[in-house]
């Protein structure tokens, strides 16, 4: 197994301690850490949501861990539904805000609004779950109690269609 390479710091911003330089991360170390491409860290970096700790001497980014929690946080506000964009307002609002409360406060409605919208979605999502479930239960039904050479445009063979309903996934697939 390879060893993880970390280049020197400039002398200049050289840190206390040795053991931060060590922690340091090269951009292509980031990118495999968590799951991004090195391009994306780049247009991230462009765009303002991130930045890196350092420079080495060859003048390669070096991320400390709070640039895989920072990437690990844009990941998951994408994964809500936030565009670049929408991040980098959200960044902007904690940067430029006159305390830490105003800052906790404009990320809490963005959170409100997106649990919100996430209970919404799981809503609509377990009505489909109950709708697929009924769906593949009247399938079964037709399986069993339908003779195999009735054409799809309807079985009037079983009782089952005359008095029960189709559900809408299988009535919208029969209808013309």
């Amino acid at each position: 197994m390879a060893s993880k390479r970390h280049l020197a710091l400039l002398p200049e911003s050289a840190p206390e301690s040795p053991d931060l330089a060590a922690e340091l991360m090269l951009v292509g170390e980031l990118a495999k850490a968590t799951g991004k491409t090195v391009r994306a860290i780049h247009l991230y970096e462009d765009l303002g949501l991130l930045r890196p700790q350092d420079r080495s001497k060859g003048r390669y980014r070096l991320f400390s861990h709070d640039a895989l929690l920072r990437v690990r946080w844009i990941v998951k506000l994408q994964s809500l539904g936030l565009s670049l964009s929408d991040i980098q307002d959200v960044v902007r609002d904690q940067t430029d805000a006159d305390s830490a409360q105003f800052a906790a406060a404009r990320l809490r409605e963005v959170y409100v609004s997106k649990l919100n919208e996430t209970r919404n979605k799981l809503a609509e999502l377990h009505a489909l779950e109950r709708e697929l479930e009924q769906s593949l239960n009247y399938l079964d039904d037709c399986d069993s109690h339908c003779e195999p050479a009735v054409p799809t445009a309807g079985c009037s063979s079983c009782d089952r269609h005359e008095t029960h309903a189709a559900p809408e996934l299988i009535a919208g697939a029969q209808a013309h």
